[in-house]
């Protein structure tokens, strides 16, 4: 038995009319999480069977990076800078395969970053919708 301040005594744990109940309840299961990544699954595998082979080395490892950086919203935002550390090349080549990327429409400029405005923001497409390449 359980001393209460007033002196009474009470059966059991303290606290013990707090408990949850005893039925468990079951947590939803998470398809929403595997539809989102199923999506990112087709266009990698798109960009990798039909648009992969027309680029550039430089091309491609552009693309992989932006692809990365893509958010849920379909955008990626990163500065040219950025990129060529991540790629290890010269910001001259990340131009260069940007403007090649964007001539065959797997990635669009969204807005022209800027110094002091922040960078660039792209929108990025897994297979070469013009067909060119």
């Amino acid at each position: 038995m359980v001393s209460t301040t007033n002196g009474q005594h009470v059966a059991g744990l303290p606290g013990a009319t707090m408990l949850p109940p005893m039925e468990p309840t079951i947590a939803p299961a998470r398809p929403a999480a595997r539809k989102r990544s199923g999506g990112r699954f087709t266009e990698i595998n798109g960009f990798i069977d039909c648009t992969l082979a027309t680029l550039t080395p430089s091309e491609a490892a552009i693309w992989l990076i932006l692809w990365r950086d893509t958010k849920p919203n379909g955008l990626a935002r990163t500065g040219q800078t950025d990129l060529a550390r991540r790629a290890g090349c010269d910001t001259r080549t990340v131009r260069r395969a940007l403007a090649g990327l964007a001539v065959v429409g797997l990635v669009k400029v969204v807005r022209q970053g800027r110094l002091g405005a922040g960078p660039s923001t792209y929108r990025v497409r897994g297979v070469n919708p013009n067909g060119i390449g």
